[in-house]
């Protein structure tokens, strides 16, 4: 039973990004391959999913990190008001499309969640840069070579 009885009982978080007028609407997103299928860390896909979020303007990467089977990434809303998860379909699209392997596919869903401080935004930032180095990919995350920064985010 939940703590308030009023509130809806979830089997997962409820979808959508809330787009804040009077504060910085930053969110961090983890999007997997299906069955996490490590196909991601090469240059041609890191090349393809680069040209993928350029040409879907809606959001605007931020930082991110692509892992052999997910990419972290923070996001925050361009000029059209395209909600995250059609965003997320259609760059995903472009990206498969441009790639020509079928059998190379995502996980339908992602997790995203809103960053509420620039402390929290640092602190997950720490967190996702260092990802290479505990999945023993490399000795200092700066080696890794499937990551980067396209929009620079002030909070």
């Amino acid at each position: 039973m939940p703590d308030n009885p009023k509130l809806p009982i979830r089997k997962r978080p409820a979808g959508g990004v809330h787009v804040a007028i009077d504060t910085p609407t930053i969110v961090f997103v983890t999007v997997c391959t299906k069955d996490r299928e490590p196909w991601l860390a090469n240059p041609e896909c890191h090349d393809l999913v680069l040209g993928a979020w350029k040409r879907a303007d809606a959001w605007h990467i931020a930082r991110y990190v692509v892992m052999p089977d997910h990419i972290r990434l923070f996001a925050v809303p361009g000029e059209s008001e395209l909600d995250l998860d059609a965003w997320m379909k259609y760059w995903k699209s472009q990206f498969t499309r441009s790639r020509g392997r079928p059998e190379e596919r995502w996980q339908r869903n992602q997790w995203d969640t809103r960053m509420r401080t620039a402390i929290q935004y640092a602190e997950k930032w720490e967190y996702v840069r260092n990802n290479p180095v505990r999945h023993g990919l490399v000795a200092r995350s700066e080696d890794w070579p499937f990551q980067g920064e396209l929009f620079d985010l002030q909070w």
